[in-house]
């Protein structure tokens, strides 16, 4: 008989399998951070720094204030632990992961599906392709600015230089890597052989269907319980793909099929899933968190609409610019627009609204975690802007606690 949860049980099977109602550790280490990447499986990276760069926040929402110094190392040090490609969208993943992401890059390089203007640009400059390879090689790692060719940018992929498209184009086939970020975030791309170990060049290169298989087990893990949209958004697979690997994984009961009381589709769940009776936590959410990335998942998780609202108007804005959820518990109880303001010190609470499962305990709770970030970001101390229904609140236990 297939297995049936009650929405309770299945949000909290999915909060535990994120990582979340652990005790955080008291002095978070490169330790604490790969096992949490890898029980992601995937963190999504994004330039934008209003709070702090995406990649830092979903290690701070599970393990609490950790040295950011720690998890450059294991993307961009000299012995990386981690590896940078398109997995959800640009992203960190453990370095086992990277052969399972080859065939994408083969379909970068055939030009299969949203890859064809790659194709189409390495084809038509193929022999500009050839002199930036070369002079990687000759000069070592390069940021796009540095390679002295082609023409500047004049409009068409979002302005990008010759160089640019090229070195992102070489990036997108894999024959070339990240081999770290420098001042603003720029990419320096360097050739696999030099920048990945060589037992991951060494790995085998499986099937689409095997590493797609091998994706969607690392999401069922990560997730706990989800339907085939959820596993096949993770890593952003094909449906085609995530169809095929969804079924050939229940087939060799690898995943279990179940009903969720309230969902409206099928679901799977990972069998060594914990199951906690109640999950106790508290923690800001990235809007690129691997926890409510997937909109359509958040809402039938949580019964909250997240929205990205970076690229709306500003006066067309519910809940502002950098907008990071607060869960607490087993609800997402509210939202503040967040921005640390370096130069004068403060982490600036732009706009703070309250949900419907807020209680009496949200925005106490709320100021401990804004605090905690605030000393996390090396600023000293939070300010509150009387905008949205819980600043009020919020202001009043930010002041009280000065």
């Amino acid at each position: 008989m297939v297995e049936t949860l009650s929405a309770k049980d299945a949000r909290r099977i999915a909060l535990a399998a994120q990582g979340f109602g652990r005790p955080r550790p008291a002095a978070p280490g490169r330790r604490h951070l790969l096992s949490t990447i890898e029980a992601l499986g995937v963190v999504q990276i994004d330039s934008v720094n209003v709070v702090s760069r995406s990649h830092y926040l979903p290690l701070f929402s599970r393990l609490g204030p950790y040295d950011r110094t720690l998890l450059e190392d294991l993307a961009w040090g000299k012995k990386p632990a981690l590896a940078e490609y398109w997995a959800h969208e640009a992203s960190l993943t453990p370095l086992s992961t990277h052969p399972l992401l080859r065939w994408r890059m083969q379909d970068a390089l055939d030009g299969v599906g949203v890859w064809k203007n790659v194709s189409a640009f390495l084809r038509s400059h193929a022999d500009f392709i050839d002199k930036a390879l070369a002079t990687v090689a000759q000069r070592g790692p390069l940021a796009a600015s540095e390679l002295e060719l082609g023409a500047k940018g004049e409009g068409g992929w979002w302005g990008w230089s010759e160089g640019k498209r090229a070195m992102e184009c070489l990036f997108w086939t894999g024959r070339l890597t990240t081999a770290t970020r420098r001042g603003t975030f720029e990419r320096v791309y360097g050739l696999p052989e030099r920048v990945l170990p060589k037992a991951i060049l060494d790995t085998p290169t499986p099937g689409r269907a095997e590493a797609c298989r091998e994706l969607l087990k690392i999401s069922a893990r990560a997730m706990g319980v989800a339907t085939e949209r959820d596993l096949r958004d993770y890593f952003r697979l094909g449906v085609t793909d995530a169809r095929e690997g969804v079924a050939s994984l229940v087939a060799d009961g690898t995943l279990s099929p179940i009903t969720v009381k309230g969902w409206d589709q099928p679901a799977y769940l990972w069998p060594d899933a914990r199951r906690p009776r109640a999950v106790k936590t508290q923690a800001l959410l990235s809007p690129f968190d691997n926890l409510i990335w997937f909109r359509e998942r958040t809402e039938r998780t949580f019964g909250v609409r997240v929205r990205l609202e970076i690229y709306t108007p500003a006066h067309k804005r519910t809940h502002g610019y950098y907008v990071l959820p607060f869960l607490q518990d087993e609800a997402i109880t509210a939202r503040v627009d967040l921005k640390a303001d370096r130069k004068a010190g403060k982490l600036l609470v732009l706009a703070a609204h309250a949900e419907p499962d807020a209680n009496d305990d949200t925005a106490t709770r709320l100021a401990d975690e804004l605090s905690l970030m605030a000393s996390w970001l090396g600023l000293s101390g939070v300010e509150v802007r009387p905008t949205g229904d819980l600043a009020p609140a919020l202001g009043s236990i930010i002041r009280l606690g000065t």
